[in-house]
């Protein structure tokens, strides 16, 4: 299946061509490197300067809008970095974990863990499938560089059973998500997906931003970005 092809109502997923120009590009750089360096993944919140980017009339959150409406917002980011010593693969698996402020006994809620020292909880599956995820990206992805692997229409199937998942993405089969700097992809958050360790490894900087327009229940917050 061609890149180009790939539409979000259909498939999940969908690619935002050049959706940065250099120069925006360029000052999402300078904001993201007064981050600590050399994390395989780092959990983002209070990040100066990244907030217009976001927003859902912003470069980024503009292409979340697209699927989720205006009122959608950043619940969650990471900022990841592939290197040669950071490279690491990660097996089929669906996202099913939310980022919140504070732990409430919530029917639906569960399964409970801290990440970087922030608080995660399995929500109701149903909310998961009302998320998108963005993966901004600030360098090359040929195929030897780990491009995001996802199985197209695999959101759609509910939750996938770690038993069914390889059967599930011969099904739908697979599609590798290349990209240049300032493209951006767009896929619904329970996509099967997956990655593999770089074949010639060199940075592999990419932004992941989780987006919702739901409100948490019952005392329930988001921790935001």
């Amino acid at each position: 299946m061609q890149l180009g092809n790939l539409t979000f109502s259909r498939d999940g997923a969908q690619l935002f061509r050049a959706a940065l120009t250099c120069d925006q590009l360029n000052l999402l750089e300078a904001v993201l490197s007064r981050l600590p360096r050399n994390h395989a993944g780092l959990r983002l919140r209070g990040v100066e300067g990244l907030a217009p980017f976001l927003a859902s009339t912003g470069q980024i959150g503009g292409c979340a809008a697209s699927a989720l409406g205006g009122d959608c917002r950043p619940v969650r980011a990471i900022l990841f970095d592939k290197t040669a010593e950071t490279n690491w693969a990660l097996g089929w698996h669906q996202d099913r974990t939310i980022a919140v402020k504070q732990r409430v006994p919530v029917d639906g809620f569960g399964t409970w863990s801290v990440k970087s020292g922030m608080l995660h909880v399995e929500p109701p599956f149903e909310l998961l499938s009302g998320m998108v995820t963005l993966r901004v990206h600030i360098d090359p992805v040929p195929a030897s560089n780990a491009p995001l692997l996802i199985a197209p229409g695999s959101h759609k199937l509910g939750r996938v059973a770690e038993a069914d998942v390889r059967e599930v993405v011969r099904r739908c089969g697979t599609v590798a998500c290349l990209a240049e700097p300032g493209d951006i992809w767009l896929y619904a958050t329970p996509i099967l997906h997956a990655s593999e360790a770089a074949v010639a490894p060199v940075h592999r900087r990419v932004l992941q931003v989780d987006f919702s327009v739901e409100q948490l229940p019952r005392g329930l917050e988001w921790l935001g970005v």
